[in-house]
């Protein structure tokens, strides 16, 4: 009874594994993974509509539709300084459904500044980058200050007097100018303002001498401000041709500026996969190339690895920064 109830044991044994067997000779693929996706997919954009960022997600969503074969539904979660789409992002379900655009604050430094419900590294899997947002020292187009040398030269002769607006609270771009005023043993006075819009109005009015921001390229064009120094990590010469960034002074400060797209920790590799290949086919499509370049956008491409990598060396920079001036609180 007991060889007979045995041979029944191993008899199903055999079976089973004969038929894992067949089913990955057979189906392959199938056994691996789910077909995906299979219905519309959640894009949450942790900015107001409108903005560049935002229309250049709408670019690349309405490109990467013909590749997945199901629409991109673009979300807008804008506050908290792009804590609330952010977090939204990393509370959607593993699935692939819900992907987004998470802030670069929002994932390298409010987390040390404030409690908010994600972790920038552990609930989130990067799925690329696609672009960047152009970011620029600028001062009026009469202003004596030709360079980023002038800048800190009048800092020195003049303690307290250089004033510069930017939006109000600790950015990722503050930090660098204020990273380079500390490295010169200079101070810059900084005058918060509600966005970049009144931070431009303000430098366009003399109220401060220096404006930190993104500015509104048609100010450029007709020559109301110029670009002293962009506060971005390579050279955007198609648009602001001949003008440095921080490292051409030498000063090696990161100042992320990236627009990517991440979702949720936990995504299956299929996903990702697939997600990743329609958003880097997308970035090669005349109508995404041609929209970045309206809006005056430069494109770059990295990686979700790559990606990986990036958050997370820029968080632990932050890290250590912010603990250095103690804002940790």
């Amino acid at each position: 009874m007991k060889i007979s109830l045995l041979n029944s044991k191993l008899r199903l044994f055999f079976i089973l594994v004969l038929s894992f067997y067949y089913t990955e000779l057979a189906y392959p693929q199938e056994a691996k993974t789910a077909k995906y996706p299979t219905k519309p997919i959640t894009f949450i954009v942790a900015l107001p509509p409108g903005n560049p960022t935002d229309l250049a997600v709408r670019l690349i969503c309405k490109e990467a539709e013909k590749y997945l074969k199901q629409p991109l539904v673009v979300s807008n979660k804008a506050g908290g300084g792009g804590s609330i789409g952010t977090a939204a992002i990393a509370a959607g379900k593993p699935d692939g459904y819900t992907i987004g655009f998470p802030m670069r604050t929002s994932m390298f430094i409010s987390p040390y500044l404030e409690k908010v419900p994600y972790h920038p590294i552990k609930d989130f899997k990067q799925i690329m980058q696609f672009g960047a947002v152009d970011y620029a020292v600028a001062v009026k187009a009469n202003s004596p200050f030709k360079d980023l040398k002038d800048i800190v030269a009048y800092a020195r002769q003049n303690p307290q007097k250089l004033t510069y607006g930017s939006m109000s609270g600790i950015s990722i771009h503050g930090l660098a100018f204020e990273e380079v005023a500390e490295r010169e043993k200079v101070e810059f006075t900084h005058i918060p303002f509600k966005g970049t819009v009144d931070a431009q109005t303000a430098l366009l009015g003399g109220h401060v001498l220096v404006g930190l921001g993104n500015f509104n390229y048609s100010l450029i064009e007709s020559r109301q401000i110029r670009i002293v120094v962009l506060l971005n990590e390579e050279r955007l010469e198609e648009n602001y041709p001949g003008v440095p960034i921080l490292k051409d002074y030498g000063y090696d400060i990161p100042s992320p500026s990236t627009q990517s797209i991440a979702g949720p920790n936990g995504l299956p590799e299929n996903v990702v996969k697939t997600l990743e290949e329609a958003f880097t086919k997308a970035m090669k499509e005349p109508a995404f190339v041609n929209g970045m370049k309206n809006l005056r956008l430069p494109i770059i491409y990295r990686t979700g690895k790559q990606m990986d990598e990036y958050v997370a060396q820029n968080y632990e920079y932050y890290g250590r920064l912010l603990k250095q001036k103690g804002l940790i609180k």
